[in-house]
């Protein structure tokens, strides 16, 4: 089994670039900064990592609405290096992220508010980002067998769970 998959939280670093592909679907890209900080030899040092962003689609469009320089944004996604070769044959790799979800971080109100907005996009979110939404949480029905269809003594119901006294005594914290 393999794993692609990464997350990491930082600053943007320059205002996001819009593009359209030749499919007239929406590319966004911007590059995130982390901090590494650690201590050598008894000195506190800081390590700083730059990260290219490549949204796509709905989530592009989200990006380039909200994001600027400055903003502080949580990436969930995959590594990607691509690679071309140029007019003189020089071969080229880029590694990028490919954001599958994003979410952002205190809103920049340019003001002394610190209000605490934050929001959370991915590739199926709707198309309006300023619309709010009521969450459809899906109900999960699972049949559990009846006490008389359990011919295992070990096996209780879920209807003889729900019966019993839960003592806070018992609970372990």
């Amino acid at each position: 089994m393999n794993l692609n998959k990464i997350f990491v939280l930082g600053n943007v670093t320059r205002d996001p670039e819009v593009r359209s592909l030749p499919s007239g679907q929406q590319v966004t890209s911007f590059s995130i900064a982390t901090n590494r900080f650690y201590s050598l030899n008894g000195e506190k040092k800081q390590e700083t990592e730059f990260h290219n962003i490549v949204c796509f689609g709905k989530l592009a469009d989200i990006a380039s609405r909200y994001l600027n320089k400055g903003s502080l944004v949580l990436i969930e996604g995959r590594i990607k290096t691509r690679n071309w070769q140029d007019s003189s044959g020089i071969k080229h790799y880029k590694t990028e992220i490919i954001a599958e979800t994003m979410q952002l971080g205190p809103k920049n109100s340019g003001n002394n508010s610190n209000s605490n907005y934050q929001k959370s996009f991915s590739q199926s979110e709707p198309d309006q980002p300023n619309q709010k939404y009521d969450q459809d949480i899906p109900i999960i029905q699972e049949d559990y067998p009846s006490a008389a269809e359990n011919s295992d003594n070990n096996i209780v119901s879920f209807e003889d769970e729900a019966a019993e006294e839960i003592d806070v005594k018992d609970i372990p914290f």
